[in-house]
């Protein structure tokens, strides 16, 4: 199973199609979303309005790079720098789930 960067978020049925982020997209966390570090969970989480998403290490740092000013391939080219194993699609498809529940947002501007 791919890891999607959420953890235990594991699909027990076929996803809806997810929006797509385009490369040149700015992402950055809704206004009414914040991340934040849970010392219970020892873990990033997603704080959003009635709810919480917790985070993977993987998860957290596409999400600590998603500032608004940095593209999606900003933000894989800065994954792959600091790890081997970066792949552009799974990053933009991990935004896109977060898209598709309003976690995140994607500007198509500077």
């Amino acid at each position: 199973m791919p890891n999607d960067g959420v953890a235990g978020d594991a699909p027990t049925a076929p996803r809806p199609a997810s929006p797509t982020v385009p490369p040149s997209g700015h992402p950055a966390l809704s206004r009414h979303v914040r991340m934040r570090f849970d010392r219970t969970r020892e873990r990033y989480v997603l704080l959003g309005p009635e709810s919480v998403i917790v985070l993977n290490p993987t998860g957290a740092d596409i999400l600590g790079l998603c500032d608004g000013n940095r593209t999606v391939s900003d933000v894989a080219a800065e994954l792959q720098a600091r790890y081997d194993r970066v792949v552009d699609d799974e990053v933009a498809a991990f935004l896109a789930r977060l898209v598709a529940k309003r976690y995140v947002e994607i500007d198509d501007g500077p």
